[in-house]
């Protein structure tokens, strides 16, 4: 028998528990007839639910057991007692009694006559109430958003599981293919449990977002640097990208667009994990259908893929995702095999135990320049819009050498890089091994692998010296290119203003060059072996200097009106044409710079070694270009241009199309050899 008394624990005081109240009717009136028309609640994937007054998804039905609400959490009018039993905790219902010693102020209070306070719901009850209430108030608006939803989730899925990796391969036709990698996620979707399934396609949608950014960053090394991006190798010159966007545009334009990609990558993270988790729900709800489709999507992706069924010369059958994570795996594993082999290879050293007495025995005397003009590729003497000019500089520029009583050789050397990462034409020129990648940069800079520079050095005859604009950091490689003194682009005495990444003029560079190292007597008389790398055809080619007079170039500030009377980065990057002529100008400022340096301070024992680096961006030069850069040997006394005679070289700056194709990584050794120089080979 019940009794409204009831004894608590801890307690003498009995407690009394008044009736329930009436449940409140939301302001119908008791007694009066009500509305029994029947509503359709729309679904989360758009299909009505017909409900009647007052009942919920989560109401009881006719069989006592309620009803659950869609996997993806969505309900249509959830009333506040449906909400209070789902965020109950397991097994205990809303209503039911705790007993305890607390149940005595609680019978002070009922005795009282004031009700207990009801819970505050939490945000996530809130937010699905208010959710259901906009879902009733605006059926057809919450179908329309629901399929609008669904459909965009499934073409950001399909987006990435088909997006290719190259900028040449972005064709609609490429996105109207099926991706086998959709039929298998589909299935597995299909065979999960409700909570294994979502936490699936949650990772399933992040893997795919990685892989996405992946797909982007190879278009971005393609485009820029000819090859795609290394997941082991390439993530530090992410900084170096970053830190050439602040030279070019500026500190506040890199940081905004810096968080704009972070904000990007973190979107689409969230996107695809977010979509894959609503498809997977889709495909549960209407298992059925979602079966029978899948079946259909593999038997065709078979058939397509067994008969090789094209649309515009493309496979129908689509497995790019799994193609692609091979690559990648590829790369990584590529990448771990050649950094063991290449330490092998770099303790190999033809000259490696040549005596000093014995390397370049016919070059004593000579004062020898080795330098670099950046992005200098065989592109901008034979591309059909940079060409005319650079051709006709050079050609001026021959006849001026000629009439200053130099003579020239020239010749085609093939880049180990492209596009950008100058240190690797030039390590590779120097050490004659072939540094295609950080990894092999970082072996052969930390090995006692003898470049070309440290071979002068070796000889004891000359005094070696480094002239770098763009180095404003510490530089440790000078030890490896065995240089006794390094001048960096903050001890060239520059005043003047920058020209985008390039921190000073390739004329100012020389001039100094020129007045702090080789016109000044050396006191041990020694000759002198220089390594100059200059920087004034650096991209983004906006604003490019103009020559001055040599007397007036002082401090660099005579460049102050010129810089800002130039082109601006943002109006050349976006510009492909604009960017192949601006190329094209800036090589011809850094020839006539270096080739007028030479006229003016060069001396019968001035020897210069001319080259470029690496060919420009795939942009300028052109999908398909070769990575061949041109090599000039420039000297007054015939008898340094006669030991290369059988080079066959080119007369003149201008190589011959036909003219000699060398790897960069062979011209170490030929220069050796060429100017006396006897291999004795060190093995390990």
């Amino acid at each position: 028998m019940d009794s409204p008394y009831r004894m608590t624990a801890g307690s003498d005081v009995p407690d009394v528990r008044p009736p329930s109240p009436p449940r409140a009717t939301h302001g119908r009136t008791p007694g009066l007839s009500q509305d029994t028309s029947i509503r359709e609640i729309p679904t989360d994937d758009g299909s009505p639910e017909a409900v009647p007054p007052g009942a919920s998804p989560t109401s009881r039905g006719a069989l006592g057991k309620p009803r659950r609400a869609s996997d993806d959490g969505g309900s249509a009018g959830a009333p506040a007692e449906a909400e209070a039993e789902a965020d109950a905790p397991d097994g205990a219902p809303p209503e039911a009694e705790v007993t305890g010693a607390g149940d005595s102020a609680d019978a002070v209070e009922a005795a009282s006559g004031r009700a207990a306070p009801t819970p505050r719901p939490t945000l996530r009850a809130r937010l699905r109430r208010r959710r259901a209430q906009w879902r009733e108030a605006h059926p057809r608006a919450a179908v329309t958003l629901s399929l609008t939803v669904t459909v965009l989730a499934a073409l950001l899925v399909l987006a990435a599981l088909l997006l290719p990796n190259n900028v040449v391969a972005l064709r609609l036709v490429r996105f109207m293919r099926i991706p086998g990698e959709a039929v298998i996620g589909a299935a597995v979707a299909l065979a999960l449990p409700r909570r294994p399934r979502i936490v699936v396609a949650a990772v399933a949608g992040v893997a795919l977002g990685a892989f996405t950014v992946l797909n982007v960053l190879d278009m971005g090394f393609v485009q820029y640097l000819g090859r795609g991006f290394n997941p082991v190798l390439d993530w530090s010159l992410l900084a170096d990208a970053e830190s050439y966007l602040e030279d070019s545009l500026g500190r506040t334009a890199t940081l905004a667009a810096t968080a704009g990609v972070v904000a990007l990558v973190l979107l689409l993270f969230v996107l695809l994990a977010l979509s894959t988790v609503r498809l997977s729900n889709l495909l549960a709800r209407h298992s059925g259908r979602a079966t029978r489709g899948t079946l259909i999507a593999g038997v065709a992706w078979i058939t397509c893929s067994a008969f090789g069924l094209q649309i515009a010369g493309v496979p129908l059958a689509s497995d790019r995702t799994v193609s692609g994570l091979e690559i990648q795996a590829r790369r990584i594993s590529d990448t771990l095999k050649d950094e063991a082999e290449f330490e092998k290879v770099a303790k190999v050293d033809a000259f490696g135990n040549t005596p000093p007495d014995q390397l370049l025995p016919d070059l004593r005397g000579k004062d020898v320049v080795f330098t670099f003009i950046e992005s200098y590729g065989r592109s901008a003497v034979e591309d059909p819009i940079m060409a005319p000019g650079v051709d006709s500089t050079l050609a001026a520029d021959t006849r001026a050498l000629a009439e200053a009583g130099f003579h020239a050789k020239s010749g085609w050397l093939t880049s180990a890089t492209y596009g950008g990462s100058s240190w690797l034409g030039h390590s590779t020129t120097m050490s004659g091994l072939w540094i295609s990648n950080q990894q092999r940069y970082r072996t052969v800079m930390a090995s006692d692998h003898m470049s070309l520079t440290e071979a002068f050095r070796k000889t004891g005859a000359w005094d070696t010296v480094g002239v770098m604009p763009g180095v404003q950091k510490g530089w440790p490689e000078a030890s490896y290119y065995g240089l006794d003194k390094v001048y960096n682009a903050f001890q060239l005495g520059y005043q003047g203003p920058k020209f985008s990444w390039s921190t000073m003029p390739d004329q100012y560079a020389l001039e100094q060059f020129q007045q702090r190292v080789h016109g000044k007597k050396r006191a041990d008389g020694k000759d002198l072996m220089s390594f100059v790398i200059l920087t004034s055809s650096h991209q983004p080619w906006a604003p490019i200097p103009k020559m001055v007079d040599w007397d007036e170039l002082g401090d660099g500030s005579v460049f102050k009106g010129i810089q800002a009377a130039g082109a601006k980065p943002a109006d050349v990057i976006a510009d492909t044409t604009k960017s192949r002529e601006e190329y094209g100008k800036s090589i011809q400022y850094s020839v006539t710079a270096l080739t007028q340096w030479l006229e003016r301070y060069g001396t019968d024992d001035t020897v210069l070694v001319l080259l470029g680096d690496h060919q420009p961006i795939a942009r300028v030069s052109g999908n398909h270009a070769s990575r061949d850069v041109p090599i000039s040997i420039v000297a007054k006394d015939p008898k340094v241009l006669d030991k290369i005679a059988d080079w066959h070289w080119t007369d003149g700056l201008r190589p011959a199309h036909n003219a000699p194709v060398w790897k960069m990584s062979s011209f170490r050794d030929r220069f050796l050899t060429a100017y006396g120089s006897t291999s004795h080979p060190k093995t390990n």
